[in-house]
This record gives C-alpha cells, structure tokens and sequence, in this order.
C-alpha cells in the first residue's frame, strides 16, 4: 500500500506531474529564494526518516551500498550516505562517472574526507549483492531521457538478479519520468522514495515492476506554486480514497424505500456464460441498489432465482445459441434510472444492445456489449445519445473499439477515446485509467493481479451500475454526467480496495 510521511492536506495525494511540470514548480521554488543546499538537505534528512521506518528492528547493523549519479538524485544519496555513517552504519560508496554537479562534487568531496569507502567503477557492485544488506539506488531521478547503457546496464542487470533490497530515491534508475517505460535498463526497487509529488511513471503499467513499494516524501513544496503550474483541478489525477467516498451514496434519508435508493436494469448471461449474470449481479446486490431487474435468457431464471433471492429476474427469449434475442415488452427501459448491459450476452444479442443504445437512460456497456458495438460505428452512436454512457473496456476490447487510437500510453488513450465518443471510458488493467468526455483523466493507484481472473470486470459492471443507479435516481437529467462519472470513480476504487482485502 502507498503512503505518506506527514499530514498535509490530501489535496496533495491526488496531483500527478510530469518531468517539465516537476521542473516548473522547482523553479519556482528556488526563484523565490530557497537555497538548492537546503532543500538537498531536508529532502535527505526525510529519506533518511523514511529508511527508518521502512527498515524498523531491522536497522541496527545494516550495511549499505550507495549508488551515486552525477545529478541532484546522486547529492541526495550522497548526503543520505554521509548521515548513515555518522550514525555509525557500514557504507560504501559507488560513483561510477567522471563529472558531477556541483554541488555534488561538493558532497562527494565531504564523503570521501569522512573515510566513506569510494568505488568509481561499476565491477564492485557485483560484489555488493553479498557485501551489503541494503543497497540505495541515486543514479538519476526525474528526467532522466537517454537509455542506460554498457557497463553501467550490465551492472544493474546483475544486480536484478540478486536478492539484495534495494531503495530507489525518487525514481528507480532507468524509468521514464512520465511515460514508465524502461529506458535501456533499469534497477527493480524494493521501494521507492518519490519525492515532492507523484510522478506519472507511478501510474503507469511498464513500471510496476520496478517500483515495488511506493511512498510518497512530502518535503513541503508550496501550494500555491504547485497550483499555480498544474491549476487547481488539474486534468491527470490521482483517484484517492476522499474522492471515491465523496461518490457514494452512503447517506439515505429515514423514508427512503427501494425505488428511490435506484432501480437498476442489469441485462446480462447467455446459455454459454451463465456466470457472469450472477457475477454482475451479485455485484449490483453489493452495491446497495434498492431494485435490481435482471434479464436474462429464459433458461437461467430459474437457477437465478435461487442465487440472487432479492432481485426480480425476468426470462427473455432465446436465440438458437441461447442468447437474448430480444426484451421482453413488459421491460420499458425508460421506467429504469440506470440500464447495464454486456456481461456475457454473445455477439448474438445484437438487437438488445441496440436497443439500450436507442434508450433515454444512462447505460453502462461491458463485455460483449462493447464487441456489439465495435462492430458498427461506435462513436457515431454513442454520440446520438441523450443520456450519458460509461464503457468499460479491457485492451483487447478497447482495440476492437478504438482501432486508430495508440495504447502506448494508456491515459492518453483513454482521454482521446472518451472525446471522440462523448462516454467516460474506464479503460481496465493493473492502473485503470477514467477519462470523462471533457478531458480529464483519473488513475487508479491501487490494484492486485488477485483481481487477473474471469469475472471480476463483471463484478465492476454490476457495482458501477449499481452505485450510478443510486445516484441517478431523481436527478435532473442536466446532473446526469457528473452523478454517473462520481459513480464510476467510486465503483473503480471499491472494486480495486476490495481486491486488495481479499487477496
């Protein structure tokens, strides 16, 4: 789990920067006056705070190597270094490069003048696995664009291969700043000391398994200059418990009966994919929607029944391969406050997906629902729509859907898909990305592959549905966007929280 070592305003938790914006505001920073020493200072002295809790009983007697890059990130280290040998560690020291900044030239100098064991040539890490306990990764942090090469790559993929914990300040060495890829190479933190203010790499797939755990080292920058770069509702944020809660309809007022806690049409299940009706709709019941109608193909009502005692679940006619082949006239789609439909239809059911799509009620598409859609002109008809529409695509889905739009990188992606269907995309994975229609973009920060497994996404389906429907219920239609992009932001996290308890 993410944390953070002080009680600043959780506003700060939800921005995510990039290396030219991370800049802006450290600019901004030292023009005011503070001096680059100081904050290099007080950014170790925190790192130095951190490693203490990280390391707890286990500190005492800990020998650490220390790899030191020519830039900032290499002068935090160096300080960090210096500080655990005055407080009487073994520390050994490996700068593998000619030149530095500086500054810390400055520090290196100091390093040495201590008796600190000092190694230029990247040879001695091999040695490192067993010579220390710890190793702190100081190479380069935010920014770093060229690949990591030669002897120093060879290096860190030795060092990858031992069991040896390693703590990366700032960034591990060898990620890109916003885009996580591996540039070359790069080093597989066992933690990760970001500093100041979330990078976008932390988001970003290609870098999960370089990050290990992540804790985010506020050293104080100023509110108002970090506003002042990323605005005060920034477009790319971190999705953080406070505004997922915010989503929720946890309060109800005394009167409250089951048609106005939302009336959710969940449209799900085929002969061939019976369990995922269930799982949509044993997701919806988790949701605390106070009516749930589940249609479902003639031959599973019944058996559904049995399941889910307090839904009304209505057969529908089959086709030859035991699809929905159409909706029963007794199921006005308009009566609904909100409408799901996908998990497990087939292809088949064309004529059901077409005719929620046709409906003047907020809908949430999944599954085989979205490969529906792929196979027409999916922007065009989500665009005709009157009310609003979420798709919850997984990348292979999304590829069928949105063929032109590059995957690289996933929240750009997600945003362009979004604009060009008028819908809120979540877009589904180890970071799930939700765009809405206007632009912004949230990520999901927690996740467990626990949840790698079929039929969670229609467990999501069921609890997104069913959160939005409790939301919808009474709104003004004008309300409907922000109510069921609340909705979609809340079912993201819970989904993703409740992976994480249970796994």
């Amino acid at each position: 789990m993410e944390t953070k070592l002080t009680d600043r305003p959780a506003q700060l938790d939800t921005y995510l920067v990039t290396a030219e914006q991370m800049q802006q505001i450290e600019s901004r920073l030292f023009s005011a006056g503070m001096p680059v020493a100081a904050l290099m200072e007080k950014v170790a002295g925190l790192i130095t705070q951190a490693i203490k809790q990280i390391l707890g009983d286990r500190l005492p007697g800990c020998r650490f190597g220390v790899l030191v890059g020519p830039g900032h990130n290499g002068g935090d280290a160096l300080v960090l270094a210096r500080e655990l040998w005055l407080a009487g560690h073994e520390v050994m020291i490996c700068h593998p490069f000619a030149k530095r900044k500086p500054l810390t030239e400055s520090h290196g100098s100091y390093a040495r003048s201590l008796g600190i064991p000092w190694e230029t040539s990247v040879d001695a890490l091999a040695q490192w696995s067993q010579a220390c306990d710890y190793l702190i990764d100081g190479l380069f942090g935010f920014g770093l664009e060229r690949p990591i090469e030669g002897p120093l790559a060879a290096a860190i993929a030795t060092l990858n291969t031992t069991r040896l914990p390693i703590i990366s300040i700032d960034l591990p060495s060898g990620l890109h700043t916003d885009t996580g890829q591996i540039l070359g190479t790069a080093i597989q933190a066992t933690h990760t000391l970001c500093l100041g203010l979330w990078k976008r790499a932390f988001v970003q797939e290609s870098a999960l398994a370089y990050l290990g755990s992540p804790r985010l080292i506020d050293f104080g920058l100023p509110l108002a200059d970090i506003q002042t770069v990323l605005g005060t509702s920034p477009v790319q944020q971190r999705l953080t418990p406070q505004a997922a809660l915010q989503g929720l309809p946890l309060n109800r007022p005394a009167t409250a009966h089951k048609y106005t806690a939302g009336h959710l049409l969940l449209i799900a299940g085929s002969r061939q994919y019976t369990g995922a009706a269930l799982l949509a709709g044993l997701g919806a019941v988790a949701s605390g929607v106070g009516m749930l109608t589940l249609a479902v193909p003639e031959s599973l009502r019944l058996w559904l029944v049995g399941q889910l005692p307090g839904a009304l679940v209505v057969g529908c006619p089959e086709g030859d391969e035991g699809e929905i082949s159409a909706l029963p006239e007794d199921i006005r789609l308009e009566h609904y406050d909100a409408i799901a439909c996908g998990p497990g239809l087939t292809q088949q059911a064309k004529s059901v997906v077409a005719a929620v799509l046709d409906s003047h009620c907020p809908l949430v598409l999944d599954a085989d629902g979205l490969n529906i859609l792929a196979t027409g002109s999916s922007n065009s008809t989500l665009k005709k729509r009157s009310a609003p529409t979420v798709l919850t695509p997984h990348p292979g889905e999304f590829k069928r859907l949105f063929p032109e739009i590059d995957l690289t990188d996933k929240g750009t992606a997600a945003q362009q898909a979004a604009k060009q269907s008028g819908a809120t995309l979540v877009l589904k994975g180890a970071r799930s990305a939700i765009a809405s229609p206007q632009g912004q973009l949230w990520f999901n920060p927690i996740g467990t592959p626990a949840l790698a497994r079929g039929g969670s996404g229609d467990v999501l389906t069921g609890l997104l549905s069913g959160i939005a429907a409790q939301k919808l219920v009474g709104q003004n239609p004008k309300a409907w966007p922000q109510a069921i992009l609340d909705a979609t932001l809340s079912s993201v996290w819970w989904h993703s929280q409740t992976g994480v308890q249970l796994a």
